[in-house]
């Protein structure tokens, strides 16, 4: 196989392609497959945007949810929602820009002063 992929211009990719989002939409993976083409969009004074493309014809299921994986994002969603500095459950994903909850950010803020 040969260095360069095949280019498509916007909304110009034969049948058979599809982006990772169109194949998770239809409930496929790549499945290990390298990317097979792209596709670029051109922008005024800027690099186009570029979209990889994988064969449908040699992508495979998705592998389904096993409880233990189920029990893993549960426990990582809840770590992002559990304030550091309080230990309380925020309700929101705590902002990596704050490291903490607004309350405790807000009131460290206010004693800094």
């Amino acid at each position: 196989m040969s260095g360069t992929l095949p280019v498509f211009r916007w909304r110009m990719a034969p049948d058979g392609y599809a982006t990772l989002r169109q194949l998770r939409s239809k409930g496929l993976r790549p499945g290990g497959q390298g990317v097979a083409a792209q596709v670029e969009r051109p922008r005024r004074r800027r690099p186009p945007l570029v979209a990889h493309l994988y064969r449908i014809d040699a992508a495979k299921p998705v592998r389904p949810m096993t409880p233990a994986k189920w029990a893993a994002l549960a426990k990582a969603n809840t770590a992002r929602r559990t304030c550091p500095a309080c230990a309380r459950d925020a309700g929101y994903v705590i902002p990596p820009s704050l490291g903490m909850c607004v309350p405790c950010h807000d009131f460290g803020r206010q004693h800094a002063a």
